[in-house]
């Protein structure tokens, strides 16, 4: 487990104050605005950064301690650094650059093998290749390949996809997620974008400011509406369902998460593979009773938890549950007041399909 306490003052105007840990393994998302202390964070635990005062600890292993006058330099610290630029060797090769990072991991680490890293990243076809020749993608892949073949206690990436247009950020993203489910080591993963979040997070650290907001879970920060989250356009809850069945005649899948079914556009991925989906509160609308003579594919029993207030004054969040799932539905207060909504009032939340077309492995 990572353990982060730190505080930092840059002259007399923004300081940093954070404190938080994550998890053994899979991906921690520091997340937030530019400007609000992400990559200082990063910095800071990979060594670069010597901050006023705080602690971090890996896996028990203190590398840093203020108050002990204890500094681990950066190289001894075994964490793998993957940034916005590749920052390939131009004069070696993908395979040289690569075997680079494997020389530089300590004798007795263990961890990937050239091949697996290979395989693991989709290289193969690469390895021959210069920098100059490759894709912003592909440059991205053989950085974290030879971060991952330094064999790392810990993966930093700081906004990796942010210097790619749209479709090589769609080409590394897959890369990114299988990352996450083989690699078994904590990456901590900076963005200020929401899909790479929604994508490859297991938890989350949203900041502000300099400032920790809240820390947890993505489902459950997703459906909290009193956090930063809730003021955007595409606010909703991050829910994992695994993928039912297939409909081919009507082009639909089935996926079954705790509370229910939702049915969305077909899918390519085979029954059994667990999906990751965001479902926007403004794509969710309530109804006393069954409707009939609807285009919703998605009827789901519900009860109102909560109602919360938003960033307008004429709409609200309803927090409902469907069985143990919690979902969020924007409404104008005028639809509360039609409906006579109430908490612990039994609806239905009626699901357009459409909004599930951004289904990620989970």
């Amino acid at each position: 487990m990572l353990e982060v306490a730190l505080w930092h003052r840059f002259g007399a105007g923004f300081a940093l104050e954070v404190e938080f840990s994550a998890a053994p393994r899979g991906v921690t998302a520091i997340f937030g605005p530019s400007g609000c202390g992400k990559s200082t964070i990063l910095n800071a635990v990979a060594g670069l950064l010597r901050p006023d005062a705080g602690r971090i600890t890996l896996d028990g292993v203190t590398l840093l301690d203020t108050a002990g006058a204890l500094f681990v330099p950066a190289e001894r610290r075994r964490c793998g650094l993957v940034f916005q630029e590749a920052r390939l060797f131009p004069h070696l090769s993908v395979a040289a650059n690569l075997r680079y990072g494997l020389r530089r991991a300590p004798r007795a680490a263990t961890g990937p093998g050239f091949e697996e890293v290979v395989a693991l990243l989709g290289l193969g076809a690469l390895l021959e290749r210069r920098p100059a020749r490759l894709s912003g993608g592909e440059r991205q892949r053989v950085a974290l390949g030879r971060a991952l073949l330094m064999r790392p206690r810990l993966l930093l990436m700081d906004e990796p996809l942010a210097a790619l247009d749209a479709p090589r950020r769609a080409e590394i993203l897959p890369f990114l997620a299988r990352l996450r489910a083989e690699a078994g080591l904590p990456i901590l993963y900076v963005t200020h974008a929401l899909d790479e979040v929604d994508a490859l997070a297991d938890q989350l650290v949203l900041m502000e400011a300099g400032r920790v907001l809240a820390s947890g879970g993505l489902e459950e920060l997703t459906a909290r509406t009193d956090l930063p989250l809730a003021a955007r356009r595409d606010a909703g809850v991050l829910i994992t369902a695994r993928l039912g069945a297939h409909d081919p005649a009507r082009g639909l899948s089935r996926l079954d998460f705790t509370g229910g079914a939702l049915l969305v556009p077909l899918q390519a991925a085979p029954p059994g593979t667990w999906l990751r989906l965001r479902l926007r509160a403004r794509d969710v609308a309530i109804a006393l009773a069954p409707p009939d003579g609807v285009s919703f594919q998605n009827i789901l029993p519900a009860v109102v938890a909560a109602i919360r207030p938003t960033s307008s004054p004429h709409e609200v969040f309803l927090q409902l549950m469907v069985g143990e799932t919690p979902l969020l539905s924007r409404v104008t207060r005028d639809a509360v007041a039609r409906l006579g909504l109430a908490p612990g009032q039994a609806v239905f939340a009626l699901v357009k399909s459409v909004a599930f077309d951004h289904a990620r492995p989970a």
